[in-house]
């Protein structure tokens, strides 16, 4: 992939980094109007920890050896599992809503809610785990790089 666009995309989830950090931020102001404080703790971490994870994601972001695809891929899929995290964090504190998250408190709830969070947090899940591996194959291959480089 061309380093201009693999930089643009590193400024852009830097960005998003921080949006979501504020946005983590913000809901910690809120934990206790919410159902559920604990899931709102949560969601506050989960936009704290999310937001941080992007922008360390887009400081390295031009050292993954990928294919253009792989990298619009990746790119999307990150975006997607961070804000989908928060979006279902949220979502449960304000509901009490989150069978899938008894430690935190959530309670089985009825219709489309139920339903909306636990599609976010299982494609959410996925997104993420697919994001990390393909991150690792790509650093490996930057560091394998790296060693024949400097080899020579």
């Amino acid at each position: 992939m061309e380093n201009k666009a693999k930089t643009q995309q590193a400024n852009q989830l830097i960005f998003l980094g921080l949006i979501l950090f504020l946005v983590g931020l913000l809901v910690g102001l809120f934990v206790q109007k919410m159902t559920n404080p604990r899931m709102a703790l949560s969601a506050h971490l989960e936009g704290i920890m999310n937001g941080m994870f992007l922008v360390i994601l887009g400081i390295i972001w031009t050292r993954f050896v990928l294919s253009k695809i792989i990298f619009r891929v990746i790119f999307w899929l990150v975006i997607y599992g961070t804000f989908a995290n928060l979006v279902a964090v949220i979502l449960a504190a304000y509901t009490g809503f989150g069978k899938m998250m008894p430690i935190a408190g959530g309670h089985e709830g009825t219709g489309i809610i139920e339903d909306l969070i636990t599609f976010l947090l299982l494609s959410l899940a996925l997104s993420m785990i697919t994001v990390c591996v393909i991150i690792l194959v790509g650093f490996y291959k930057h560091m394998k790089q790296l060693s024949k480089e400097t080899a020579y």
